[in-house]
């Protein structure tokens, strides 16, 4: 089995880097591989709504010139996702976002790619606007059908400094909980795909409210 785990932070190494080991630490623990993507200091393109995506179902966005493709490949590829961003004015930070908003919309529209792997979300904070980062991210997981793993709190750890998240007490067994948590549920997964079979899955229904 695989974790892929995202890191939007600008900062290769700072606090989200930081958490990220720790929720790894436990997975790698109990034989899980991993794997930290370095997303938030790469120049990513906003998604341009042009539809193509959804046209094509060639796993593709259409946008030329960064990393989202592969990075939707190796989503496709691994048993559980892990997304992780800084807190940027009580939000995802942008460039996450961007990958995002775009990775999910493509396998969303081919044939729900990323549904029923194992996702999590970890936000590292200074301060405050940690819920609201956390619960953006959380959108993407719910959106794609995915299984989510708890912890004994919300999955938001604080410091400012790179590396001062260790300090945080509470911060760190809410990561290590996390990993433990998401192990045992990629292992439930696992183990219960030819006992119990998925529901199929569902065509989407759109509905707009202005007629």
């Amino acid at each position: 089995m695989k974790v892929v785990a995202f890191n939007g932070s600008p900062h290769a190494e700072g606090n989200t880097w930081h958490a990220l080991k720790m929720v790894t630490a436990e997975l790698e623990r109990e034989g899980i591989e991993t794997e930290i993507v370095q997303v938030g200091n790469k120049v990513i393109r906003g998604c341009i709504a042009c539809g193509q995506c959804a046209k094509n179902k060639n796993e593709r966005c259409v946008l030329p010139g960064d990393e989202v493709n592969e990075w939707l490949q190796k989503m496709k590829q691994a048993d559980g996702i892990i997304l992780s961003s800084p807190v940027h004015y009580a939000a995802v930070a942008g460039t996450m976002k961007s990958f995002l908003d775009r990775a999910f919309y493509v396998a969303g529209v081919n044939d729900g790619m990323l549904r029923h792997k194992v996702g999590a979300a970890v936000v590292a904070v200074r301060r405050s606007g940690g819920l609201p980062t956390f619960d953006q991210l959380n959108n993407f997981l719910n959106y794609a059908e995915m299984l989510l793993p708890t912890s004994n709190y919300w999955n938001v750890i604080h410091g400012r400094a790179p590396g001062e998240v260790v300090r945080d007490e509470e911060g760190v067994q809410i990561m290590r909980v996390l990993g433990k948590n998401m192990a045992w549920l990629l292992k439930l997964v696992a183990h219960g795909r030819e006992a119990v079979p998925p529901p199929p899955r569902e065509p989407k229904t759109y509905m707009s409210f202005i007629r």
